[in-house]
């Protein structure tokens, strides 16, 4: 452009992150229920074109512009469909231009091209048809992509070129459900806020996949993204790993026509364009998250939608009940028990539980009021549990999540596709001191046991196709067992039967404890009772077909004696400066054991290159302390110091 002058030019960024009702959410940022970070913290690009290259559709501000692959008939023998790629000639000559593409699977790859002449200073969408024979589909269970190559060529000659991976898979969504490659699913889903502590969204992309694992582990197959733009690295990983996604435009309680409503629009159009090519994506959420919108903007945001997406599978998702929405999701607490929305179905538009397992056990009101706590339940009724809080109520709390899935699965034959529960992490609440506690896992990523709740309920022969996932049988044991502890025994399982022994010594073999609690569960839990307590051993063996096919242990925990250093290196990690990995200081007893009730203060030094990020030294919380470290973690030493907390002495 004519801002370049000869030599040295130099380009600046400046990010603001101060209130402004104008940009989405627009909510001031003390009386928002998430912290919306500021500055820049994602992956930065620079990308040289020749004269002859691809387009952005940002630059372009064009929904052509770019490119999109997509297939429009999919089956276990065939796929066809179209590769859109949309090139600009700045020469100022006549250019013969030749796009082809490669599509790579394994050993076997399919070559694609189109031929066109382009006038100079003009654009044109090359559309190239695409067929694939006995295609490996994506889907939530072998999520098998393609690699994409794409190869520009002016007069003969490479100019511009591009890769990415692809998946083939169809969604339809009808009045019997939701399809993924011709087979009904029922969406087991979850919420995430990608915020880490300390650093907010300033994670490595390595950091989002061991995220996205994390919830593939817990037996999810579909994640709602609150309420921003993700991470694309989180995207990549959700593609890799089969996890299905519901996309959101920045919203939350506000609205207000004028410069806001255009940003708004403009968010539909900017995520499309991101996101458009992630064989991940089943669901576009342009809607404003519990805000009063209008006809006219509900519409507006629709029309955009399939403007940008002109595919008979492009499905839109909106919190009000709608005409121009192809999918409502409604939360839970925005129902009237005891049904709440599962006898709620008009024409061929379902239902998905968009929330589901805090605000219903929160505050009895369910309003939309948030920041006013009134009607609040017993703290140790709610579903906002701390490790720290103890087993009873985080009992409680997977108590809570099990009841809400239970009442949603009985709207399964009604129009309920699914639901997500609120929510996979803790986070920290824009307005308020105290963490967001309603995770499945800590803000540090560590488990609660409603986190094997949600484990129990994927199917123990449904078997993902990636080494990292944790699939299969299982079978875990909610107990520390203390002479404190419960002496009724939950145990989570997808297993037949479950055999529980004390000391070697048989309690019972029971089968899953079928009630009004658990009735429309695939897999209800197991409940045992123990007599009296005994230091030792409880064992927890999984049968299906009387076979053992999964085993859980846990050890009465004696006085701590020392600390054991565990780093989270979950799924591959780069050997570079920039990945943050959780380092967990765990205050075990003489036999390895993590002590639950241990809050001793501890210290972590580090050797070597890298950085601890966090409070340092700090209280141990149910016998883990937590901190970050920012590096190479092959290139460091980090070792702690424990001193006893003298209000536990």
């Amino acid at each position: 452009t004519d801002h370049l002058v000869s030599g040295q030019n130099e380009i600046r960024v400046e990010v603001l992150n101060t209130d402004n009702p104008a940009i989405p959410p627009g909510k001031p940022l003390e009386a928002l229920f998430f912290n919306f970070y500021g500055g820049i913290y994602r992956d930065v690009w620079i990308i040289k074109k020749g004269d002859v290259f691809v387009t952005d559709p940002f630059i372009e501000n064009d929904p052509s512009a770019g490119w999109i692959i997509h297939f429009d008939k999919v089956s276990k023998e065939k796929a066809k469909g179209a590769l859109k790629v949309d090139i600009h000639n700045g020469l100022k000559s006549l250019s013969n231009v030749e796009v082809k593409a490669f599509l790579i699977r394994g050993s076997s790859m399919d070559t694609f091209s189109s031929r066109q002449e382009l006038n100079p200073g003009s654009r044109r969408t090359f559309e190239i048809p695409l067929e694939i024979l006995s295609p490996e589909l994506w889907s939530t269970t072998s999520p098998n992509r393609y690699d994409l190559r794409v190869e520009v060529f002016s007069d003969g000659k490479l100019v511009d070129a591009f890769s990415d991976k692809v998946g083939i898979r169809s969604i339809r969504l009808t009045e019997e459900g939701f399809f993924l490659n011709g087979e009904k699913q029922f969406l087991r889903g979850t919420n995430r806020h990608q915020e880490y502590p300390y650093v907010g969204y300033a994670i490595s992309n390595n950091a989002n996949f061991r995220d996205a694992l994390k919830i593939k582990n817990a037996g999810f197959d579909f994640v709602r993204l609150s309420h921003y733009p993700h991470d694309e690295a989180f995207l990549d990983a959700c593609d890799e790993l089969g996890l299905l996604l519901m996309n959101a435009i920045p919203g939350w309680q506000h609205y207000q026509e004028g410069t806001f409503v255009d940003n708004s629009l403009r968010d539909i159009r900017n995520m499309v364009r991101r996101d458009r090519n992630h064989p991940s994506m089943a669901f576009w959420e342009v809607s404003l998250n519990e805000s009063g919108m209008t006809e006219d903007y509900m519409e507006k945001a629709n029309s955009i939608l399939r403007e940008e997406l002109p595919f008979e599978d492009t499905y839109s998702a909106g919190w009000v009940d709608y005409d121009s929405y192809d999918l409502y999701i409604p939360a839970r607490q925005h129902g009237k028990p005891p049904h709440y929305w599962n006898k709620h179905k008009e024409g061929n538009r379902n239902v998905f539980i968009a929330e589901y397992g805090d605000w219903e056990y929160y505050a009895h009101n369910a309003g939309f009021n948030q920041t006013a706590f009134a009607d609040l339940s017993d703290e140790e009724g709610n579903s906002r549990q701390l490790r720290a809080h103890g087993e009873r109520r985080l009992l409680q709390q997977a108590m809570n999540f099990q009841e809400a899935a239970n009442s949603n699965r009985k709207g399964a034959g009604q129009g309920t596709i699914g639901h997500a529960n609120w929510l996979m992490f803790d986070y920290n609440r824009g307005y308020a001191d105290d963490l967001e506690a309603s995770g499945v896992a800590d803000i540090f990523r560590i488990p609660k046991f409603a986190y094997h709740f949600y484990r129990s309920q994927r199917p123990p022969s449904e078997d993902v196709d990636h080494p990292l996932v944790d699939d299969g049988p299982m079978v875990k044991i909610a107990s520390y067992w203390t002479e404190d502890s419960p002496k009724d025994i939950r145990i989570f399982s997808n297993c037949e039967k479950v055999s529980l022994f004390l000391n070697h010594k048989l309690i019972a073999t029971n089968e899953p404890n079928v009630n009004k609690f658990s009735d429309h569960l695939d897999f209800p839990p197991f409940d045992f009772k123990i007599p009296a307590y005994e230091y030792g051993e409880l064992k927890a063996i999984g049968l299906i077909g009387g076979k053992e096919v999964a085993h859980d242990m846990v050890v009465s925990p004696r006085h701590p004696v020392g600390v054991r250093i565990r780093i989270d290196t979950l799924g591959a990690f780069a050997e570079e400066q920039n990945d943050l990995f959780f380092v967990y200081a765990e205050i075990i007893d003489e036999n390895g054991s993590v002590v639950p009730t241990a809050t001793d203060e501890i210290a972590f030094q580090l050797e070597g290159p890298g950085e601890l990020i966090g409070r340092n030294p700090l209280q141990a919380e149910a016998g883990i302390a937590s901190i970050l470290f920012k590096g190479d973690i092959k290139k460091s030493i980090i070792t702690s110091s424990r001193n006893a907390y003298l209000a536990n002495n």
